[in-house]
């Protein structure tokens, strides 16, 4: 197997002096497609924002290539972490090409002139996401799946071995977040990329990832009870200090951590169908 290109040892993550979670121990190698999965509120954002040096860890450390993120230069990380967040482009009036182009700035700098090989990375990132035919189209003309591939095609051309998205399906149909879920993961095969995401889509999830992280309430077990008592159901913000289960599709379906991911909550995992279902009443 190769070396982990991310690692994350004994991290806690939170905000104002609270955890959302703790003792965190997971890394990602290259080539793998990684896919954090928990409910709305569990702090999947959160911990995106730490391993991209947005957010500094409560305790713990955040590694990229072995080098701690306190060791690295903001200059530097940008050279080996590139982010895609979730929501629209303010960037419309630019064509897709001009768009792609912008993930060369740490390389050129902001105002750097693109040479022959800048030009010929932006090329192939354009041609890795099919957009190569659009290149001339101004991104506000596009569909939003379309402009996601532009803006995963702009993270590739930054040409860092670590790539992260918040959410990059969020607002794309069933079509096309199955075409980007499975773009990006033979992109992590072909490119040796790392490529972590988080969703909101269990089921492509499954056929999709080489891993799976897991938020999953650590006091899951009273959060069901209180359900099944008839009693409020809880925000996972209030369920209190979660922990991230690391695994393989096939290993978080078999010990039954998929299963309690929606503690509380009017669902059942179904491994028939790799999904969430209604309970039967």
């Amino acid at each position: 197997m190769n070396e982990p290109i991310l690692q994350l040892d004994d991290v806690a993550v939170g905000y104002g002096g609270r955890a959302l979670y703790s003792h965190v121990n997971a890394q990602v190698c290259p080539g793998e497609l990684v896919t954090l999965l928990g409910a709305n509120g569990a702090g999947k954002s959160t911990l995106l924002r730490c391993i991209t040096g947005q957010l500094h860890p409560m305790s713990g450390t955040v590694s990229i290539a072995g080098t701690p993120l306190s060791g690295i230069s903001d200059k530097e990380l940008a050279r080996l972490v590139a982010v895609v967040n979730t929501g629209n482009t303010l960037a419309g009036a630019l064509t897709a090409e001009e768009l792609v182009a912008l993930g060369r700035q740490p390389h050129t700098g902001f105002f750097g002139r693109l040479g022959k090989q800048d030009r010929k990375v932006v090329a192939n990132a354009l041609e890795a996401v099919g957009m190569t035919g659009m290149k001339d189209r101004q991104v506000a003309s596009l569909s939003d799946g379309e402009r996601q591939k532009v803006m995963i095609a702009r993270a590739l051309a930054q040409t860092t071995p670590v790539v992260v998205l918040d959410e990059p399906t969020a607002f794309l149909d069933v079509a096309s977040r199955i075409e980007t879920l499975r773009l990006l993961a033979q992109l992590a095969r072909d490119e040796q990329r790392a490529i972590i995401l988080s969703s909101h889509d269990v089921g492509s999830a499954l056929r999709t990832s080489s891993r799976l992280w897991l938020i999953s309430p650590e006091d899951s077990t009273d959060a069901a009870q209180t359900a099944e008592n008839g009693k409020e159901m809880l925000h996972p913000s209030e369920l209190g200090t979660s922990s991230l289960v690391d695994g393989t599709p096939a290993q978080l379906i078999a010990d039954g951590s998929l299963a309690r991911l929606f503690p509380g909550r009017d669902v059942m995992f179904d491994a028939s169908v790799l999904d969430f279902v209604p309970k039967s009443r």
